[in-house]
This record gives C-alpha cells, structure tokens and sequence, in this order.
C-alpha cells in the first residue's frame, strides 16, 4: 500500500516502475492521444441522439429502496447509475464510484448533465460500508457525493495510487491505497487492485498523475470484478486466470465512439462481451451507460448493440443489462440458470 503526501504532481512513492515514467503513469503497450487527435474530434464530432431526460419506468422512491443487508452467500446487485452500483453479500455493502450529483464536473453550472434520476435515491441508501474508487475522473470520483456519504456513514474507501491525497483531504480516515497487483485484507475478504487501460485528469495539468484501475473483492462464496474504466487490453487472461472462478463481473460497454479515439481507453460492446467470453464469470452485468452524455455514442447504442451481439453469438453465461434501480439477485457459481431465474 501506498504512502503518499504532498500535492497531486509529487512522485508517489511506491509507484511500480512499469507504468511510471518521468512523473506520470502510462499504460503499458497502449497508444496514447496527442493534443492533435483531441481536437480532431472535438473539432468533427458526430453526437448521437439523447432524450434531455429519461423518466424511469418504475418509481424510484419505492422500488429504489433496497434492503438494509444481505447475509450470507446471496448476493444482490442494485444499478444507480453510469458506474455506480451498490453491491450486498455477507452482511456488507458497497458501493462502486458513487455519483449522485445533477453534473460530473469541476463545476456546478457546466459540464455533462445527467439524463436520468440515480436508481436509487440518497437518502433510501442502507449503511455503505466500503466504496470502490476507479480513477479520479470526474463521472467516476464525485467529491461533492463522497462528502456526503463520508458525513452518513464513515466508509472505508479504496483507490488506486495517488487518489488517496484528494480524499483525506475531503475527509476520509480509512483509504486502502492500492497498485496494481497489490491486494488488502478487508472485514474477512481480500481487496485486490488489478489492472485497467484508461488515463486519469481532474485538470489540465494532472494528466496521468494518479493512477486507474479495476478491482476484484475476494468474497467467500466467488470474487466480484469491477473493471472500472477500461479499453480491451491483453491483462484480462491473466485476471481470469488468478481470480476464475469469477461470480460477477461488471463491465463498461458505452462512451466508445467514435472507435478510432476512445478504441484504447474505452471498450465497445463487441469488446465488453469479448472479455465476458475470457473471464466467463457466472454472471457480467453492464455498466458506463445511459446516464451522461461522455462521447458520441447515443443513449441506447450500447445497450442496442451488445444485445445485437448476445443475440448473434450467445455467450455461455448470462450477460445483463439491469433496469435502473432495481435490485437482482447474483447466482451461485453452481446454481442453474433457471434456480435463479437469471433473464
């Protein structure tokens, strides 16, 4: 585990010297963008279509609310929303880069706006007893939400290298600050930090200062993995082969286009099944999708194209996409698709 101090920009101490060079990570045999191709797209972007906002099919207030825990090996898995779910197995509950806040931005009155209420609302949240941070993007490190379930709750939190300062800065006292690689004992699980193809920037200057990743939570009854932010990379052989056999896998499957600029820092759908198909967990569930407008992918494109893609060539194990704010139960890794009524 890391010990950092001083400012953003300051060498983290422990940093693995294979994706640190010369003050910032990189990803090892990855391209990555120049200013040049930023502004191409920026300057030929082609959005895709999004409703202004999205009325939830259900009513958030009610069905939204889940329960205060789950014990024993039952797991539930409950979609807020982009990134964020909340995660209960074994008396404990945990949420994944929670954001609840109208835009994901260093500013209230600019930036993407989301499209759709959080599936469940704030105050309907049970006790949150560990939060899962990916990286310190602003879609998926919300400072103004963490303050405020560090205020109800007193989480403990994890974070790849780096992110660590800027939350005891915002308040928390327990931080499980992790490299790749490098794994935690936590409440009677193991925390595991592994690999993901990403980048990292709160600001013009910061780029690449601290570190992404995805995360494995070593429950008793079968790992979940969270891959966080991530383009397709040749290091998910190697997850499935330490972490297999995989209970739950939450996959990123939007804010893809156009291909040829986010191809290396976020997979597309073809590629999200790719790595269901590597991993073959007892369940994926797709994540990254259907809240914020972040690229030029349209609001049902990935979810229209990754059930094209189930449907052309059907995986072995399911591949869901779960409906907003409701809670699904996660099978056993040896229960029957049917016992669990898994659609």
């Amino acid at each position: 585990m890391s010990n950092l101090s001083g400012d953003l920009s300051q060498t983290p101490e422990f940093a693995t010297p294979d994706h640190w060079q010369n003050g910032r990570f990189f990803n090892p045999g990855a391209p990555a963008h120049s200013f040049a191709q930023f502004l191409r797209w920026i300057l030929h972007r082609e959005r895709g279509a999004w409703r202004r906002w999205i009325e939830s099919p259900h009513d958030v207030s009610s069905a939204g609310v889940p329960l205060e825990r789950v014990y024993g090996a039952e797991m539930r898995l409950t979609f807020v929303n982009h990134a964020t779910f909340l995660l209960q197995s074994e008396g404990l509950n945990i949420v994944t880069d929670p954001v609840w806040s109208q835009r994901v931005s260093p500013v209230s009155f600019a930036g993407p706006e989301r499209h759709r209420a959080p599936g469940i609302a704030f105050d309907h949240l049970p006790p949150i007893d560990l939060i899962v941070l990916s990286h310190s993007h602003y879609d998926h490190l919300d400072l103004a939400t963490l303050r405020r379930l560090n205020a109800r709750f007193r989480p403990e939190i994890c974070c790849p290298l780096g992110v660590g300062r800027m939350l005891r800065r915002a308040g928390f006292e327990t931080i499980h600050e992790l490299d790749w690689g490098q794994s935690k004992p936590w409440r009677g699980k193991r925390l595991h930090c592994v690999r993901a193809q990403h980048f990292s920037a709160r600001t013009p200057f910061d780029r690449n200062r601290t570190l992404w990743s995805g995360w494995v939570v070593g429950f008793d009854a079968g790992p979940v993995y969270f891959a966080g932010d991530t383009g397709f990379g040749p290091f998910f052989p190697q997850i499935a082969q330490q972490f297999s056999p995989i209970r739950l896998a939450l996959l990123p499957i939007g804010a893809y286009r156009p291909e040829w600029f986010m191809g290396p820092i976020h997979m597309t759908p073809e590629g999200a099944v790719e790595v269901h198909r590597i991993l073959a967990p007892r369940v994926s569930v797709a994540t990254h999708y259907g809240t914020f407008s972040l690229a030029d992918d349209g609001e049902t494109e990935p979810t229209e194209r990754l059930s094209a893609v189930l449907a052309a060539n059907p995986p072995g194990n399911p591949f869901l996409v779960l409906e907003h704010g409701v809670g699904k139960n996660i099978p056993m890794l040896d229960e029957a698709d049917s016992a669990a009524n898994i659609t």
